[in-house]
């Protein structure tokens, strides 16, 4: 068979891999703590169920709008109004399944050999996988650990070129937790009024998940970027609901037509009873998601301070998801060596900076949505380890 060659480019999500391998070792006996997932270790709340099963039951079966159900966009339309104080139309709104068909819907209408797209890094792979399947050229955005993984707005503006078309943000974000103040968001925001023709696409699916006082800082807010900005978000994070695969975007207006295109000919639409699952849990109780985060918050305190005792390692406070990204340099170990063995000799699934990009090495992802007494376990495996 001769296949394509941008298939070559395609990267992957190495948490998968981890939990692949960690299953695999639990199958033949061994006991793994399991911290390289990125979901939440509590079940969807019951009412968010209960939905979905009267859904069947009431004969929901069939094919719904490409865009999604129009009760479940004008509850998102409802609900960004309410959190985020931003007027936003349901025939704007796109149902997705998860928050990666919107990823790959952006870089496919704006990468292509010779065009270049911004991105975090280390940063959630997918968006370098993608960009580099498409032809693009990835530019990284570099995620500092001394600002507490936050990007430097005027590093970003220096990088855009006229063959730049989108760039990519994250904030909280996905490996490292760090989220970006909201004075980098103003400077961002006025310095791409010099760039008129590069678009912004914001992943903001941890923005429910934020500690010590910290608001989430919407792209949403700057009504000069409206016309060129696609919001990314969804259900898989705040309501525990990562194998539902339910999430939305926002579009704006010259974007929307296309990307209800791209659903068509690629998934057609959500499947139904899902969308009535969304609909229940935005209009429902919201103390199992305050719950939730609070759970993670105690957790996150317990996984820093444990991580920052440990020989040769230091760990920056992650301001919000559900994530710490250590540097474990003063171990002398490689990132992927340090992965391996805590895997294999320590029980503990992490997973290596590298696998967020190139800027992640000397780095590994753990991800604190396990309970407590997991993660005090998974501390004093890895301190043995280290003081060997």
């Amino acid at each position: 068979m001769r296949l394509a060659e941008n298939l070559a480019q395609l990267g992957t999500e190495t948490a998968f891999e981890v939990l692949a391998r960690a299953a695999k070792l639990q199958a033949a006996g061994r006991d793994i703590i399991n911290l390289g997932i990125g979901q939440p270790d509590f079940k969807t709340p019951e009412h968010v169920v209960e939905a979905a099963i009267k859904a069947m039951r009431d004969g929901h079966h069939g094919y719904t709008p490409a865009r999604g159900i129009l009760p479940l966009r004008e509850a998102v339309a409802a609900d960004t109004l309410a959190r985020r104080g931003a007027t936003v139309d349901p025939e704007h709104i796109m149902i997705m399944p998860g928050g990666k068909p919107t990823m790959f819907f952006a870089i496919l209408m704006f990468g292509e050999p010779g065009a270049e797209i911004i991105y975090p890094n280390p940063g959630f792979p997918i968006y370098e996988s993608v960009i580099r399947y498409v032809g693009a050229t990835p530019v990284p955005m570099r995620l500092q650990e001394d600002k507490g993984f936050a990007f430097s707005a005027d590093e970003v503006l220096a990088q855009i070129t006229p063959k730049t078309r989108l760039i990519i943000m994250n904030t909280p974000a996905n490996p490292t937790g760090g989220v970006t103040p909201k004075a980098e968001l103003d400077k961002l925001a006025k310095g791409l009024e010099a760039w008129p023709e590069v678009a912004v696409m914001s992943d903001e699916i941890y923005d429910r998940m934020l500690y010590d006082g910290r608001e989430h800082g919407s792209m949403l807010a700057y009504p000069a970027l409206r016309d060129r900005l696609i919001v990314l978000n969804g259900w898989s994070k705040t309501y525990a609901m990562t194998g539902w695969r339910l999430g939305y975007s926002i579009w704006p207006e010259a974007l929307v037509g296309l990307a209800e295109k791209l659903a068509v000919n690629c998934h057609s639409c959500v499947n139904a009873p899902t969308q009535f699952a969304g609909l229940a849990a935005l209009n429902g109780p919201q103390d199992a998601v305050d719950a939730m985060v609070a759970a993670f918050d105690a957790r996150r305190r317990v996984i820093v301070d444990g991580l920052n005792a440990l020989p040769g390692v230091r760990c920056a406070e992650p301001g919000g998801a559900f994530y710490a990204f250590p540097n474990i340099e003063g171990t002398g170990m490689t990132s992927k060596t340090m992965q391996t063995r805590l895997l294999e000799e320590a029980g503990v699934a992490v997973v290596a900076g590298p696998s967020f990009g190139a800027l992640g090495e000397g780095f590994v992802r753990f991800s604190y949505a396990a309970s407590m007494a997991q993660i005090e376990d998974a501390l004093g495996r890895i301190r043995k380890l280290l003081e060997q």
